[in-house]
């Protein structure tokens, strides 16, 4: 166990915090585990797993985010558009393809669709599935590059007419980067850097892998390593890796924790934009959603979640608005109909006081 907590106010009920990670990591079946929490600034972490830890401490290693990507893409959207660069209510076409001839329904898709799995597209293109099935276990995404998603929109039939349905869509948040990226005349990573990543100090986190022996190495579920995730043009939707430190530095920028508020206000804006509920959707309109989190109610107040998968990795992340309790969670094995990862993560985010 690792604890790196800055000195606590209260050291038994930081030591509570770190007994509660303990047991729960042990609920955890995976060869790296790492549970983090940050309570009004105050951080411990938990580090354990069956597989030898190496010479880099597994809270400091990259690890692949999966759709625990997306809640950076919605803080970057949420910033352009306080800075006054773009608009929620912009045409994706309309920016990625002036005057090119789509489908009416492809022609109404916004910004806020996109980012809010409300565009009528599918979870992933039509023609994705041929070439990604002989890989699936190995290389599903990396053949499948950025103007390749570019041309299954704009040729797209959606489903469903835009803002009329919820239907989760890593197409149409990776559609959404190259949007923002073709609106702004700025690559997705380096705009992900400028607007996001530098401005909230998120040193280790990074959209390929970095130099050899910093990265997590994923598992199948029967722990045979897997190779780093090429995730092809499908970038803003499942292509980050982070440190789980860097991830509470993230969460505790939406809570008010450790990290100073952000001087620049359209940062101040975005993080305050992207926690306000936007839709309902469900039996009875029971799930409630966020630009970019899921949202739950819970006795200690609402929280705003995203969990994340890799062939080999999971993440999760957490909080709770206005109380500065933030949760970030890693597991190098890939997820299965009896994990419990994503429960044990939710439960330390949902029933700690």
């Amino acid at each position: 166990m690792t604890d790196l907590s800055v000195p606590p106010v209260d050291a038994p009920a930081s030591s509570a915090t770190a007994r509660l990670l303990a047991e729960a990591a042990g609920r955890i079946d995976a060869p790296d585990v790492v549970l983090a929490m940050s309570r009004a600034g105050v951080r411990t972490v938990h580090t354990g797993g069956s597989a030898e830890p190496g010479p880099i401490p597994r809270e400091r290693l990259h690890h692949e985010l999966g759709s625990a990507s997306k809640p950076f893409a919605g803080l970057l959207l949420a910033r352009l558009v306080a800075q006054g660069r773009v608009r929620y209510e912009d045409r994706a076409a309309d920016l990625l393809a002036p005057g090119l001839p789509v489908h009416p329904a492809v022609r109404r898709i916004t910004l806020r669709h996109l980012l809010t799995h409300t565009s009528g597209l599918p979870g992933l293109p039509a023609d994705f599935y041929p070439q990604a099935v002989p890989r699936w276990s190995s290389d599903p995404y990396g053949n499948y590059p950025a103007d390749r998603v570019v041309r299954a929109f704009l040729r797209a039939r959606p489903r469903h007419r835009p803002g009329t349905r919820w239907h989760y869509s890593n197409f149409a948040v990776s559609v959404l980067g190259h949007t923002l990226a073709a609106a702004t005349g700025t690559p997705w990573e380096v705009l992900l850097h400028q607007q996001v990543l530098a401005p909230l100090g998120l040193e280790a986190t990074l959209l390929r892998p970095g130099p050899d022996g910093t990265d997590a190495t994923g598992h199948r579920r029967d722990g045979t390593p897997l190779p780093a995730l090429d995730t092809g043009g499908f970038t803003a939707a499942g292509a980050l890796r982070s440190s789980p430190l860097d991830l509470l530095t993230f969460l505790e920028a939406h809570v008010g924790g450790a990290t100073d508020s952000p001087t620049d206000p359209s940062l101040a804006t975005a993080l305050t934009e992207v926690t306000r509920p936007v839709l309902r959707r469900g039996w009875r309109h029971t799930h409630t959603h966020t630009l970019t989190w899921f949202q739950h109610p819970t006795p200690y107040g609402p929280v705003l979640f995203h969990a994340g998968a890799t062939l080999g990795q999971q993440a999760f992340l957490g909080f709770r608005p206005g109380t500065g309790l933030a949760v970030a969670a890693t597991a190098t094995r890939r997820v299965h109909r009896a994990d419990t990862f994503v429960a044990t993560a939710y439960g330390l985010l949902t029933e700690t006081r």
